[in-house]
């Protein structure tokens, strides 16, 4: 007797049909892992672009200007001093440069969008939420022109300062325009590279535009500078 009714036990245990709570936690789970897995998915990469563009393509500006500058007074100056003093002055104009720059432009897209949201508001577009939370969401979310400022400005002090010490040690003239040369295609290289990898855009293609076009600028700069002072100009 024992033994039949440990049988129909088991067999109870075995063929027992999931109850609605099991059903329902499962349901949450199944949804809970679709919505990570669509957010990884959908992760808009775009939204990297403010801070990335004032970080590697300022870095990239102010290592290409400032390596052109150099190559441009070494061109018809051999002495070391020119070229540092001329890369300096680069160094220094092209940051205040880019950081004014940045401050308008992202202080004028602050302005569409604060606007933008003033406008929506009234015509009651937006959801009913709490007023401190909804925002406090709206000053994380609009863009910052001090910081986008500073970002830009310290990435192209960073990159300028790439062919300045490559140049500050080398007395040698055509030595020193070859070590430029070299350093600051690694730069190119590395920025190009690390542009491609934070933008999730192909490698190899970012990192060879971003090189051809510093080597162009630089040669160009080269050549017509050298133009012009071995003319009678």
């Amino acid at each position: 007797m024992s033994s039949n009714q440990a049988s129909l036990n088991l067999n109870q245990a075995k063929f027992a049909l999931p109850t609605n709570d099991d059903l329902e936690q499962q349901q949450q789970q199944a949804t809970t892992t679709l919505e990570i897995e669509s957010d990884e998915d959908t992760f808009d990469y775009s939204k990297r672009s403010q801070w990335l563009r004032a970080a590697v393509l300022g870095a990239n500006d102010g290592l290409v200007s400032t390596a052109s500058i150099m190559m441009g007074v070494g061109a018809v100056k051999h002495d070391i001093k020119a070229m540092i003093l001329s890369g300096f002055a680069g160094l220094v104009a092209g940051a205040c440069s880019m950081a004014i720059g940045e401050f308008v432009s992202v202080y004028s897209q602050l302005d569409i969008e604060v606007a933008q949201r003033k406008r929506e508001k009234e015509r009651g577009q937006r959801r009913v939420r709490d007023p401190e939370e909804d925002t406090n969401e709206e000053k994380e979310s609009l863009p910052n022109p001090l910081q986008a400022a500073a970002a830009s400005a310290l990435a192209f002090s960073v990159g300028a300062m790439v062919p300045l010490l490559a140049a500050s040690f080398i007395r040698e003239y055509k030595v020193r325009l070859g070590v430029i040369v070299a350093a600051v295609t690694f730069a190119l290289v590395v920025f190009g590279w690390l542009g491609a990898v934070l933008g999730k855009a192909p490698v190899l293609r970012s990192a060879l535009r971003v090189l051809f076009g510093g080597w162009m600028a630089m040669a160009i700069t080269f050549g017509l500078t050298k133009l012009i002072g071995s003319s009678a100009l």
